[in-house]
């Protein structure tokens, strides 16, 4: 029995005739046996990195390498837990340090899986198809990474629940006039769309998964998460209109969650972080560090999974494209920065800023601009934009960049404040290190097993999308 055609929508397109034409089905006609064997292709190449038996030696290796990372992170939060938030190095003056730094750094890291999927989606991008699946689990995974952050910096992990208003004997109600409790309503408002957001585009490639199934619990597994999934006319009709309705709700969180995240930094009065600016210069920033964490995963498990005619050069070009527009917004950000400090008149705001360049701490700021604004000038070249090495080599460099961008924002403005005998110095301890490292272990433990279990590409979305799923148009 043919399942492919059972869970792969006979008429779903994502981007109508748009699509069409940008794939050139207007110039190329193809005979019904023909995308017949395209689509059974597809299904195939994206289904055997979860059917495989055995998967490639580097993936065991990246995922004891990500174990090992996690480990790490897990013991410096049991000695942060028995011993308090005195081994980390914050103090009375540096309240925020690596800790609110990862935290911005993570959910910035999230906001490409959002913008890919839905932003793209409602715009009608049809190259988004190939990675959006990738993008979607990556931005759980990086807000799962950053919720770690706030809630250990309380103090009292085990009274996070708190900070949610219920009624409670204490008559104690959270301050919702401070940024920092709409933190906890928009990250939590944005994960929970961003989960059935990436776990409805699953549901008919889960079903493709149930009907491939050669064991038992894969196909209790797969039956159960597809949810009775059929491929009827009726179900593609009903799946279309809750994906976009959750594209249209998940839009204004893309812009909404970091600017709330900038309202933390933005609604104080210290120097440096009373801007205006940082909201669209963090949903910027945002932006950018996320497609460069995109690019930095899936150019190397393309290649490990043999997955470069789904995900091809012509993706990776358009993503990049993408980072030298939002790098050269951030840039511009860094620039107007400085000049309303000039501007202003204050001297305070003149110091800080000052401060950042040539302070205690100017070679994180050299690092931020070299990384943030110098690097991604390189992909104005094409040489460049389709050389998947460099790419990689570049865009680890963006994110590098763009946690020193964090780093200043907070550390430089902190440690010189108005008063200078409040003035301090501040470095990481060892638990600072090993938390920001057990992150990134949780985050790519998390991504390669979904990597390795489920549908890494949208099937049914790729299919929709290819020149052979408009065969026989016009009587051809």
């Amino acid at each position: 029995m043919d399942t492919e055609g059972m869970t792969d929508s006979p008429h779903k397109t994502d981007g109508g005739h748009h699509d069409q034409a940008a794939h050139g089905a207007d110039d190329h006609h193809f005979a019904p046996g023909e995308a017949r064997k395209f689509f059974r292709g597809v299904t195939r190449d994206v289904a055997w990195v979860a059917e495989s038996p055995k998967p490639p030696k580097v993936w065991f290796a990246a995922l004891g390498l990500a174990l090992i990372m996690l480990m790490i992170g897990v013991y410096s939060v049991y000695v942060l837990v028995t011993q308090g938030v005195g081994v980390w190095g914050n103090s009375n003056t540096v309240g925020w340090a690596w800790d609110i730094t990862n935290f911005v750094f993570w959910i910035g890291i999230g906001h490409a899986g959002t913008l890919i999927s839905a932003v793209l989606y409602l715009t009608r991008q049809g190259w988004r198809t190939s990675i959006n699946r990738a993008a979607e689990a990556m931005t759980i995974f990086a807000v799962s990474a950053a919720g770690i952050f706030p809630i250990l910096h309380t103090g009292r992990p085990w009274l996070a629940w708190w900070l949610i208003p219920h009624p409670n004997d204490m008559g104690m109600w959270p301050q919702f006039r401070s940024p920092l409790m709409w933190d906890v309503f928009a990250i939590s408002t944005y994960a929970t769309t961003s989960i059935l957001f990436w776990f409805v585009g699953l549901v008919p490639d889960l079903a493709t998964f149930r009907d491939r199934a050669t064991t038992k619990p894969k196909q209790i597994i797969f039956g159960i998460l597809s949810l009775g999934w059929r491929g009827s006319a009726r179900q593609w009709h009903r799946y279309e209109r809750a994906y976009l309705i959750l594209a249209a709700i998940s839009t204004p969180l893309v812009f909404s969650v970091h600017s709330v995240v900038s309202f933390d930094f933005a609604t104080s009065q210290l120097s440096g972080w009373h801007t205006t600016i940082f909201p669209p210069y963090f949903v910027a920033g945002a932006i950018y560090s996320g497609f460069a964490m995109v690019l930095t995963l899936m150019i190397p498990a393309r290649h490990l999974f043999n997955l470069k005619h789904i995900i091809t050069e012509a993706h990776i070009e358009a993503m990049c494209k993408i980072l030298l527009a939002t790098g050269m917004m951030v840039g511009g950000a860094y620039a107007i920065e400085f000049f309303i400090a000039w501007y202003s008149g204050n001297l305070y705001e003149q110091f800080t800023f000052l401060n950042r360049a040539f302070g205690p701490f100017w070679w994180a700021y050299l690092a931020m601009v070299s990384c943030n604004v110098l690097i991604p000038q390189f992909f104005w070249f094409k040489k460049i934009r389709r050389s998947p090495v460099i790419i990689v080599i570049l865009c680890i460099f963006v994110n590098i960049g763009m946690w020193f961008e964090r780093f200043v924002i907070i550390a430089t403005s902190l440690t010189r404040t108005a008063l200078p005998s409040s003035w301090a110095g501040y470095s990481p301890t060892r638990w600072d290190i090993g938390l920001f490292v057990g992150s990134f272990g949780l985050f790519f433990t998390l991504f390669l097993l979904f990597f390795r279990f489920l549908p890494v590409v949208a099937i049914s979305e790729v299919k929709g999308v290819a020149p052979q799923a408009h065969a026989g148009k016009d009587g051809h």
